[in-house]
């Protein structure tokens, strides 16, 4: 077998549906399994799936497990020299899967590749970046991210047309070595949703495997599938894997300073796009308001269980 492809489900019944229509083209002349974990969706993804697509191995939770609980349960049952992470939120194009695996297998000593990511109006999306160091998140709080030439943690100043070893690459299409994986272990199921690809990256890289983002094109991933569902709890349980992460690779302290960082992002952003309101620009309300509530559940984002807001 080829490739083990693994996609979560929640509730996104419509961007499944599309999302493995086009897998089952890009497949090609590649041995493939695919495996749906479903996190107990209630919308018909179940029954979709198994009328339409029925060469899929369709696993069903009894809980919402979670990004990182969900994947295991079907990482545990990959069998593919190849992982690939695929989020219900994309569509693949051409070759990219032919292209990734043959990719890989030129580059033995590369754990985790990302391929190139585009948004649905054809620009590159951000799928790879720097760890999210204290330092990188100060400099987002204070805005500094939006200068190109200073963002080291996105990287927004490369265009994504050449290799580059990196930090962290995204869980919505990432392709992972398989006996890598069995070395390093599985995803931390103590991130529930944010998090969780960026620890087991770095957990890669500690263990000498490369990560690298290629330029192979043939993704376009929408964002927000299930996470739109959360409103403002999806930036609360952000801020809960982020201050989890800072919590495991540098303990107590930088725990506390990633957590504080994130409550004055937060508390910036709800006064600034209060203020803007009163000047009547569109939207600003509406801003406002999510970060006044991403504000007011802030307690809930200090990582002492993992599904704390759900």
């Amino acid at each position: 077998m080829d490739l083990s492809i693994v996609i979560v489900n929640w509730n996104t019944e419509d961007l499944l549906r599309d999302c493995l229509r086009t897998v089952s083209v890009a497949i090609g002349d590649l041995q493939v399994e695919v495996l749906v974990v479903d996190n107990a969706s209630d919308d018909g993804s179940v029954a979709m799936l198994q009328k339409e697509f029925p060469w899929v191995t369709l696993i069903e939770t009894q809980q919402n497990l979670g990004f990182s609980g969900g994947n295991n349960v079907a990482l545990r049952r990959a069998t593919a020299r190849y992982v690939m992470l695929l989020n219900t939120d994309t569509l693949l194009h051409d070759d990219v899967l032919k292209d990734s695996v043959s990719w890989l297998d030129r580059h033995p000593k590369v754990g985790v590749m990302g391929p190139r990511v585009l948004n649905t109006d054809g620009s590159v999306q951000t799928s790879c970046s720097a760890f999210p160091s204290l330092r990188n998140l100060t400099m987002q709080t204070f805005g500094l991210t939006k200068i190109t030439r200073l963002d080291r943690y996105r990287m927004t100043g490369w265009d994504r047309q050449s290799e580059r070893h990196v930090d962290v690459i995204s869980g919505a299409a990432m392709f992972v070595r398989r006996n890598a994986m069995q070395e390093v272990g599985l995803l931390d199921e103590a991130f529930f949703f944010y998090g969780e690809e960026t620890d087991w990256c770095r957990r890669f890289k500690e263990a000498n495997w490369d990560l690298v983002f290629t330029p192979i094109q043939g993704v376009t991933h929408f964002g927000n599938g299930s996470a739109c569902k959360l409103n403002h709890r999806r930036d609360v349980l952000m801020t809960q894997g982020t201050t989890r992460l800072h919590l495991k690779h540098g303990g107590v302290p930088a725990g506390i300073a990633c957590f504080a960082i994130l409550a004055m992002h937060n508390l910036t952003r709800a006064m600034f796009w209060a203020a803007m309101s009163l000047l009547k620009r569109p939207g600003s309300w509406d801003r406002a308001i999510h970060f006044i509530r991403v504000t007011v559940d802030f307690r809930k984002a200090w990582p002492a269980t993992k599904k704390s807001i759900l």
